[in-house]
């Protein structure tokens, strides 16, 4: 019978020297980083653009299709339509997207970019999702499936596997204020 070797545990720069962490706590310190580089960007993204990291996807994939159905926004994300339909309202509110009824099929709406929209996409930071995508794709084929493996796990885990892909939609809109001169 093989034993297994022994892991030391890893040691974390914000601990005090000499004080090492178990897998456990490594494991909720590199949560807490990921979600805490999650609310810098999305704070980032509301300064500069006025947006909320859903928003900003959902204008990527508009900008990306040229002309896309609110049906292939939920898939693209992984959300509700119902969802979808919010997030579309939110973006017409604030004139970046726009809804046209198709030539081909008048039943069938099409989401198209605003010059407003346009232009708050163009000027928004490079979207953290983007960085992943870029840093996945180079890994490995045997690494990307390890990860989607303990992600799909971790999800499971927090009883996340059936929630709606899109992160902080009812906390209200951001309204930027302009001091008056």
């Amino acid at each position: 019978m093989r034993r297994k070797p022994k892991i030391e545990p890893r040691r974390c720069a914000d601990f005090a020297a000499g004080e090492t962490l178990d897998r456990t706590d490594t494991s909720l310190v590199a949560l807490r980083r990921i979600l805490r580089a999650t609310e810098i960007y999305a704070r980032t993204l509301a300064h500069t653009a006025g947006l909320t990291p859903v928003q900003s996807r959902v204008l990527e994939i508009v900008l990306s299709h040229g002309s896309v159905t609110p049906k292939q926004i939920s898939t693209q994300m992984g959300v509700s339509s119902a969802t979808v339909s919010t997030l579309l309202d939110r973006l017409v509110a604030k004139s970046m997207i726009e809804r046209q009824r198709s030539l081909i099929d008048r039943r069938q709406t099409n989401i198209v970019l605003t010059d407003h929209g346009r232009s708050a996409i163009e000027g928004a930071p490079d979207p953290l999702q983007q960085k992943y995508v870029k840093e996945f794709e180079a890994l490995a084929d045997w690494e990307q499936a390890m990860i989607v493996a303990a992600l799909e796990r971790v999800a499971g885990m927090l009883d996340a596997s059936t929630i709606d892909a899109s992160p902080i939609l009812h906390t209200g809109e951001i309204h930027h204020t302009h001091p008056t001169e």
